[in-house]
């Protein structure tokens, strides 16, 4: 739903009813994965899709009833080999979808109060699941987050149904599973993903503009004021910080979309940043340097008391092995391999 968010967010400032339809769940090559979103306001205004425009018509005549009507729909849809091909696939699918009132204009006060507090939760970049009952059995959603907090009131929500939805969170996979004798759409809404690159040098400056093509936040932090400026990057980095790294890490926001590299080369600016790091809960730490270079790094973490499985979690020399030389290939590499670790999550299954 990211697509559509700055959307979601005008249309329920408006105050006018709409509705929100989303996938729940998919087979073979449907267009839009489980979470995709559309809505629809009562002039038939639509923002986004759900599948590529293959059922777009019959979802928005059902979403012009709903408004009347204020009940939810549990739909689904087969895509036939034909109609696939028409947008774009090379063989049909099959959807479930979704569709109620938009929370921000429900009559339900509780399921206005969690689309405040979702709203909330995003804009301080928190991880977050939305708990959807599917069959109606608990009307208002619930939101669960990473640290098991929740805000909402389901009758039977227990250990087993926070479980769910913390694995959900790890996944970020959003799916559909059976709790008990009811329908649960697991919808997430994790952190955004932020890259820390320390060092502002070459390679640092094309990192940044492969990154932003991948909406990460980027965060450069490199202690020599003449490399710390806006000037010379292309595409800017969400925050230029010209501190030491033991300096501009401290107390800061890691999470499970943290990835961090290391590219000056220079153990007194890369190594007490590193200790940071190696101790926090981040999913990938990149280093540039030959093997040699990594070997003798190895040495002084060890001589300052990490383990090995901690000097483990390093991956240097940094980035997939293709070959690269230039900057410019040696910043593709690294952000391949931080997308292929990004992408290597366990897929949690679905109903």
């Amino acid at each position: 739903m990211k697509d559509i968010w700055e959307d979601v967010i005008k249309w329920s400032e408006e105050k006018q009813s709409f509705v929100i339809a989303r996938v729940i769940n998919t087979w073979r090559s449907a267009p839009r994965k489980a979470g995709a979103a559309m809505l629809i306001d009562p002039d038939m205004k639509v923002v986004g899709s759900v599948s590529g425009g293959c059922i777009e018509g019959a979802v928005i005549e059902e979403a012009l009833e709903i408004m009347e009507t204020g009940e939810t729909k549990y739909l689904n849809y087969g895509i036939d080999d034909d109609t696939a091909w028409s947008v774009g696939l090379a063989c049909g699918g099959k959807i479930q979808l979704f569709l109620e009132k938009h929370w921000a204009v429900s009559k339900d006060a509780e399921s206005r109060n969690i689309w405040h507090h979702l709203q909330q939760a995003l804009q301080e970049k928190k991880s977050v699941v939305m708990l959807t009952s599917i069959d109606g059995s608990n009307a208002a959603p619930m939101l669960v987050y990473e640290d098991g907090k929740t805000e909402g009131a389901w009758q039977n929500f227990d250990e087993t149904l926070k479980s769910l939805s913390l694995n959900a969170l790890k996944s970020q996979k959003n799916h559909t599973k059976r709790w008990e004798e009811e329908k649960v759409f697991f919808h997430t809404f994790p952190a955004p993903d932020q890259l820390i690159i320390i060092g502002a040098g070459h390679i640092s400056i094309a990192l940044v503009q492969l990154a932003h093509q991948m909406n990460f936040e980027t965060f450069v932090i490199d202690p020599r004021k003449i490399f710390a400026t806006e000037e010379r990057f292309p595409v800017v980095p969400t925050k230029i910080i010209s501190e030491w790294p033991q300096d501009a890490l401290n107390n800061w926001n890691f999470h499970e979309n943290t990835y961090a590299v290391f590219l000056t080369h220079d153990p007194k600016i890369d190594d007490p940043g590193m200790h940071i790091v190696l101790k926090a809960a981040v999913r990938y730490i990149g280093a540039l340097g030959s093997r040699k270079t990594h070997a003798k790094r190895v040495l002084r973490l060890q001589e300052s008391g990490f383990s090995d499985l901690e000097i483990s979690r390093i991956k240097a020399p940094i980035g997939l092995d293709i070959g690269a030389e230039s900057p410019d290939e040696i910043a593709l590499s690294i952000i391949a391999e931080i997308v292929q670790e990004k992408h290597s999550i366990t897929d949690e299954s679905s109903e």
